[in-house]
């Protein structure tokens, strides 16, 4: 603790947080690693390809995306409460508690379900967002496997229209909302990507399960379906939900992406074709 005491007042949040996470990934492993042996989808090496580059992502897409966003984060809440008429935030203001949370929870999923089909559709986006799509095996870890500025962007498309409503800071809740969006997301996002073969029954059609976004991820027919991060009626509603009995054959896309980390990282800036989004 003293060495802790002794460093920058930003390294030791730094350090913190590496602290933090390395014991949620312990926590993850643990619930995780023992349900992917015995309810495989796709029985897989303990080591497989890539898993080095997957845990780099788990620590650096938690910790670079959440600093980058802060900023542009707080400028929002600042340009909306300008021209938002001050009357629909003090409507809302008025919730419950429990009803703040569950809008919140449906209009950043709206939201981040735009901003990710958005990430599809737009070649540009895709560049980005084809790093996350690029893995072969699904399992727990795949969560994290994704650019930053590819985070950023779907994120951002799902608070945005938090803040707007008023849902960010309300009067019951205080800033629960977003911390309660951004618990449910991340618990939700390592759980959907899980290499476990159950089903649900008729609550797949109600919340995000394994069967359900394992078919995002498929590589030649669905990729483009199933965008919603938590609840598949939003999927329903805008007419990209599949949801069959069985679980894709294989993972991936079809155009190649570099291996290593910082190729991963550049390639979207390169001039290279857009990768194929399979259709």
């Amino acid at each position: 603790m003293d060495a802790l005491a002794s460093l920058p007042g930003s390294l030791q949040g730094f350090v913190i947080s590496v602290a933090r996470l390395s014991v949620w990934l312990v926590v993850l492993s643990i619930i995780f690693v023992p349900l992917e042996r015995l309810y495989a989808r796709t029985p897989a090496k303990w080591v497989r390809p890539q898993i080095g580059n997957d845990l780099f992502y788990y620590f650096f897409t938690s910790l670079v995306p959440a600093a980058l966003l802060a900023l542009p984060l707080a400028l929002v809440a600042k340009l909306v409460a300008l021209i938002v008429p001050a009357g629909l935030h003090a409507w809302v203001h008025q919730l419950p508690v429990w009803a703040a949370i569950v809008a919140g929870l449906v209009v950043a999923d709206i939201g981040s379900y735009w901003g990710h089909r958005l990430s599809h559709e737009w070649p540009l986006l895709w560049r980005f967002h084809a790093l996350h799509h690029s893995a072969e095996h699904i399992d727990y870890l795949v969560n994290g496997r994704a650019h930053p500025l590819d985070i950023i962007w779907v994120r951002m498309c799902g608070l945005v229209p938090v803040y707007i409503l008023g849902l960010g800071s309300t009067a019951g809740a205080g800033p629960i909302v977003p911390a309660i969006i951004a618990i449910v997301g991340t618990l939700a996002s390592f759980f959907v990507h899980a290499n476990v073969r159950w089903r649900f029954g008729v609550l797949e059609w109600l919340v995000a399960t394994p069967a359900f976004h394992h078919w995002h991820h498929s590589k030649h027919d669905h990729i483009n379906r199933n965008y919603a991060a938590t609840f598949p009626w939003i999927d329903a509603m805008f007419g990209t939900l599949y949801l069959p009995k069985q679980f894709p054959a294989d993972y991936g896309i079809p155009d190649p992406v570099p291996t290593t980390i910082v190729g991963q990282m550049i390639a979207p800036f390169a001039a290279a074709p857009v990768p194929e989004r399979t259709r």
